[in-house]
């Protein structure tokens, strides 16, 4: 029996993971993402996870956090060093039912453990409401080439708090 509100729980990426977090990133898109951009830009930007090697060594590449729900992966987001998320999705079934929300306050804990003094983001045009619902201020608008096409995208960041040391 299913349950009306899903329990998530975090972990971290293993190398075996990416094929379905592949799948996850490119149903995100094609289910999240695809009343903003054109069919040409929905292809190319769920084509970054085509090679799926390429795409393992990325995640590998950073702090990769996997959310799961009832142990199968439903979502994960990357960490780069110091404070910069480079990869969020979720899959569309759990979209808005706070797998993302839990990543997030994930990575806002490891960065401040690590030092960062913000957290940093390229947001696509569909995810700035859910990172400005978090703190997140728009800084800059960019346009970047992915596979032929190109994405605008907006970088948003988010002070964290510093911690104090007692003497």
């Amino acid at each position: 029996m299913g349950r009306a509100n899903p329990s998530f729980a975090l972990r971290p990426f293993l190398p075996e993971d990416a094929p379905v977090l592949a799948e996850i990133f490119r149903a995100s898109i094609e289910g999240l993402a695809a009343e903003d951009y054109s069919e040409s830009q929905v292809d190319a930007w769920a084509g970054a996870a085509d090679d799926e090697e390429e795409f393992a060594a990325r995640l590998a590449g950073s702090l990769t956090l996997i959310v799961t729900m009832e142990g199968s992966a439903v979502g994960f987001a990357t960490l780069d060093a110091p404070g910069h998320i480079d990869l969020l999705y979720v899959h569309p079934a759990v979209a808005g039912k706070g797998a993302g929300s839990m990543l997030v306050d994930a990575l806002i804990k490891l960065a401040t453990a690590r030092g960062a003094v913000k957290l940093t983001v390229e947001a696509s045009d569909n995810a700035q409401e859910f990172f400005r619902r978090r703190g997140f201020k728009a800084m800059q608008r960019n346009t970047v080439p992915l596979g032929g096409e190109w994405f605008a995208n907006t970088t948003m960041e988010k002070p964290l708090a510093t911690k104090t040391v007692l003497q």
